[in-house]
């Protein structure tokens, strides 16, 4: 299990860096611009932003999360459908030796696209666990990413700490083994992939 910290917050450090001491995995969830343009994060990178710009927060924002091994979007259903910003970020990740993962908030996506033309380590989220916070719906969704994992040999899940989420895993990760899934760490899928299913947490 993944921690996927936001920047720019009191206890991001913190909670980067305890993650980390557990031997937890670290990534940035790096606010973006999304279509509607609501309810978006400090620092977030907009679509209207300078090169310079743009490094310069992702910069700002991986000094808040120190650990971070990778990084994936908050939001940023139109910051990831434009290649000049996209293309920009993928040349910082490059630099960090940071990978990509797409949380996938927009079917027309081009962040793994352009990840893979940069030569950025890359995946994509196959199913949100969480969007419906109900234990029925966080099922369903938790059998899919099972089924994808059979199906694809691997399969990455993102969920929110909500407590009914924490719950149901408590519950239902111990029984992975049973059906033959291996629950790995989110960079064991760098460089090659493996029949697994790495869970990020967001938060």
């Amino acid at each position: 299990i993944a921690f996927a910290i936001l920047p720019n917050k009191a206890l991001s450090k913190s909670f980067s860096e305890k993650a980390a001491k557990q031997q937890r995995e670290v990534i940035l969830h790096m606010p973006m611009e999304s279509l509607g343009g609501v309810n978006q994060e400090e620092g977030v990178l907009l679509s209207t932003m300078s090169a310079t710009a743009i490094i310069g927060r992702l910069q700002k924002a991986l000094d808040t999360v120190p650990n971070a091994i990778g990084l994936n979007n908050h939001m940023g259903s139109k910051f990831t459908q434009l290649s000049f910003p996209l293309s920009v970020t993928m040349e910082f990740l490059l630099e960090k030796g940071l990978f990509f993962v797409d949380s996938r908030t927009t079917r027309y996506s081009k962040a793994q696209r352009i990840a893979q033309q940069t030569g950025v380590p890359n995946t994509m989220r196959h199913v949100f666990l969480d969007h419906v916070v109900e234990l029925e719906e966080i099922e369903i969704q938790f059998n899919r990413l099972i089924e994808l994992a059979k199906k694809n040999g691997y399969a990455v899940g993102i969920a929110h700490p909500h407590p009914e989420t924490l719950h149901f895993l408590q519950g239902h990760l111990p029984a992975l083994e049973k059906q033959q899934i291996t629950l790995s760490k989110l960079s064991d899928l760098f460089p090659k992939y493996t029949a697994s299913i790495p869970l990020l947490f967001k938060d």
